[in-house]
């Protein structure tokens, strides 16, 4: 699923969406299967050595409620998690959501990004999962992005993310065309912004040769 566009530059383009690895909904599907299993267990016995009337309706209703706030809370919660979770990277910028009814959001900037790492413990390397770190010359500094698939070729990509974004606000300091060889980066040199350009000294008066 794309990302929304609305929220990108004219000339921005997504390059990867993620979601974090399927490792870890693991656990919320061997919660599912536990309780629905034990659920079916439960009701069977129920039907099977209870009387009908409204003291097994009762006890029905209660093992269907607890099955169901279980599922809610063991499977149904790391689902939406995992969903709503979103680690996009683009031409421009690295941005992260997180959260449902408690929504949460960091947009940083390539040319701001200082360092990228990543970590991987030896189950990750099975999983092709790991730990991404970005470093950012900002107020909120570093920032972890947990269970990244393929994390070490995210890094490779987000470098080569930031190698290109330089290059492309280079392009546009020079008027469309690439910096002369040598030149250091950032706009050209010229008078201090707000002062106003000085005419040049008129060349010194020559004395006639006696």
């Amino acid at each position: 699923m794309a990302y929304p566009e609305k929220i990108l530059a004219d000339d921005e383009r997504v390059v990867e969406h993620l979601h974090p690895h399927w490792i870890t909904l693991v656990p919320a599907t061997l919660w599912f299967l536990v309780i629905a299993a034990a659920t079916g267990f439960g009701l069977t016995e129920i039907f099977d050595n209870m009387d009908s009337g409204t003291g097994r309706a009762v006890v029905v209703a209660i093992v269907a409620v607890v099955a169901f706030v279980l599922l809610c809370w063991l499977t149904f919660a790391p689902w939406i998690r995992w969903r709503t979770t979103h680690y996009v990277f683009t031409t421009h910028r690295v941005l992260i959501r997180r959260g449902v009814f408690t929504h949460s959001g960091r947009d940083i900037s390539l040319q701001r990004v200082t360092d990228v790492g990543f970590t991987q413990t030896l189950w990750d390397r099975m999983v092709r999962a790991g730990t991404l770190t970005i470093e950012s010359a900002s107020e909120h500094g570093q920032e972890t992005l947990n269970n990244v698939p393929n994390s070490e070729s995210m890094q490779q990509t987000l470098n080569r993310l930031i190698e290109q974004d330089g290059e492309r606000r280079a392009r546009q300091v020079y008027g469309g065309g690439y910096p002369p060889q040598g030149a250091p980066q950032g706009p050209p040199p010229g008078p201090p912004a707000g002062y106003p350009q000085q005419p040049p000294y008129p060349p010194t008066q020559q004395y006639p040769q006696q």
